[in-house]
């Protein structure tokens, strides 16, 4: 029995000679001696067998609705839209995702129920921001929560979650937990779309970092934070954080810390048209962030920084396609990675970030990101060589052959050819 395809090994970044690949059970198996009637041999053609694509920092949640659809709409539409998205996402390739802000824990359970199509979600449920932070949407003349005023609609519908001082952030990291939550996010810098704080702003205190990062251990996984400058990104190294998300404005020592302490760098390549601000005050913002992020990259590749892909979208349904664009923009000489360590980087990479949630995985049973026996069976058949050109990506209708995940067949452009059941 043949069964060619050429197989991208995730972990040394290199092709394979055509060979066989077989799926039982949800995962990737050893041979076809033992496989049961319903099992799957991978056929292809001579095309290129990968794993699914992950990003590290989506918002499926809002990445699917705009602003006025979480903050004026009804409940229900933010959910109907996630779920729109989530299928969306899958077959763009993004078999899993670790969500960044937003209540997907229930639209996980209902995907991996098989309820719904979509990736697998490692939630971390609402950001956790600090009064006149990254993620307070209340209106500014509310007083803030502690003092009695109201929560934001952000906060009603499990987007954000405003906490401050040592007890209120314990509190709000044990209620995402409580809620489903693989992993723990912290606004600690000012933000773009945010209103009231500047990119220089740092937020968080250290003891207020300290508490989120002891409180996530307790529960066996980790912090993150959305930060961009320097004193921010090095607070939240001091405290335990484990994953700096974004970190555009940071400096060449700040980099070099990172790679010092095994801190990861989540961080996506920003160009200015990625997002639009009616808001000058923003756009402005958004120019500083896209400007800092080739020379950061540039230094993590120098010292050697393990660094996650993700995109970050959010708030714009027109723009969420820009998912795979911005992975293949990865590999261009303003990114400066290759095609093949793009590749790696948004599967075996990114998914030795995912593992930082320890007990609170909820995937763990197997590995992810890896073509190799006993993983997870979530692959992706190409028409063509990725490891030479990345934007195939761009065009999955034409080039993504076939997508599996947990071992199900979500697309087979190819009919009855690439599947023969033994």
């Amino acid at each position: 029995m043949t069964a060619p395809v050429r197989v991208f090994d995730s972990v040394n970044k290199t092709l394979s000679e055509q060979r066989s690949v077989y799926i039982e059970d949800g995962k990737i198996t050893e041979s076809w001696a033992h496989l049961r009637p319903e099992s799957l041999v991978i056929e292809g053609g001579g095309r290129v067998l990968v794993p699914g694509l992950s990003d590290a920092h989506a918002h499926v949640f809002a990445a699917g609705s705009t602003l006025a659809d979480l903050t004026m709409g009804s409940t229900g539409r933010g959910y109907y839209n996630a779920a729109a998205e989530a299928e969306r996402m899958l077959m763009r390739g993004f078999t899993t995702i670790r969500d960044m802000g937003g209540d997907t824990a229930p639209l996980k359970e209902a995907i991996d129920a098989g309820i719904l199509p979509g990736p697998r979600i490692y939630p971390c449920q609402a950001a956790i921001s600090q009064t006149s932070g990254h993620g307070d949407f209340s209106i500014v003349d509310d007083a803030a929560t502690l003092l009695g005023g109201p929560p934001s609609r952000a906060e009603a519908i499990g987007f954000m979650r405003v906490a401050d001082g040592r007890d209120q952030v314990l509190a709000a990291v044990r209620e995402q937990l409580k809620k489903g939550a693989s992993q723990i996010k912290l606004m600690a810098s000012g933000g773009v779309t945010s209103a009231y704080d500047p990119l220089d702003v740092v937020q968080f205190t250290p003891d207020e970092l300290r508490a989120a990062v002891e409180a996530a251990a307790d529960w066996g996984t980790y912090v993150s934070t959305h930060v961009y400058n320097v004193e921010g990104i090095r607070r939240a190294v001091e405290a335990g954080v484990k994953s700096i998300e974004h970190g555009h404005l940071a400096d060449e020592k700040t980099i070099a810390l990172l790679a010092e302490k095994d801190v990861w760098l989540s961080t996506q390549p920003f160009i200015e048209s990625d997002h639009h601000y009616d808001s000058p005050v923003s756009a402005e913002k958004n120019r500083r962030v896209c400007e800092g992020v080739k020379q950061t990259l540039a230094w993590a590749r120098e010292y050697g920084v393990k660094v996650a892909f993700g995109t970050d979208l959010l708030l714009d349904p027109t723009g969420s396609g820009k998912q795979a664009e911005m992975f293949a923009r990865m590999a261009t000489d303003d990114f400066g990675f290759t095609a093949a360590e793009a590749l790696t980087m948004a599967t075996f990479g990114n998914a030795q970030l995912f593992r930082l949630a320890g007990e609170r995985d909820p995937y763990k049973e197997a590995p992810l990101g890896v073509i190799a026996p006993g993983a997870w069976a979530d692959v992706l058949l190409v028409e063509e060589d990725p490891t030479e050109n990345l934007s195939l990506f761009e065009d999955p209708d034409k080039y993504l052959a076939v997508i599996i995940k947990d071992g199900r067949i979500y697309k087979n452009r190819l009919g009855v050819v690439p599947w023969v059941r033994k």
